[in-house]
């Protein structure tokens, strides 16, 4: 049982050249037609997806992270970091807006200040021409 859950991929490597060198010298020896080259191209995508497959499986099995993971992961993170760049940006704009609305409060509380004194100086030329009519 144990040796059917240990697969070991250097024997599988080495079963698959020995063939795969065995039907290329076979195809080589028909004349080389280019059925024989696609044979032999199938045949080697084959393994490379049953060692991608193969990888993947033990990955996942040993609880690390594959290929793909890191990818997403690495994408995720700069969806994160966008994300916290937009937000930086809106609450510097929102400081600068309170720090702008600080200095418009003060304009104008200097502003009512400076009206109050208008009308106290209207007030006192319009009781100074009130007294110089009455003379």
């Amino acid at each position: 049982m144990s040796n059917n859950n240990n697969l070991n991929v250097f024997e599988v490597w080495k079963d698959l050249y020995n063939q795969s060198s065995n039907f290329y010298d076979e195809k080589m020896l028909e004349s080389f037609p280019s059925q024989g080259i696609g044979q032999i191209l199938d045949m080697n995508l084959q393994f490379k997806k049953f060692i991608d497959e193969t990888t993947e499986k033990y990955l996942e099995l040993s609880n690390m992270p594959s290929r793909k993971d890191l990818a997403n992961l690495s994408a995720q993170i700069v969806n994160v970091d966008a994300k916290v760049d937009s937000l930086e940006e809106l609450l510097e704009d929102s400081l600068e807006a309170g720090s702008n609305q600080v200095s418009l409060e003060g304009e104008l509380t200097n502003l009512k200040s400076e009206m109050k004194n208008l009308d106290k100086k209207l007030n006192q030329i319009l009781s100074l021409l009130k007294t110089s009519e009455n003379k």
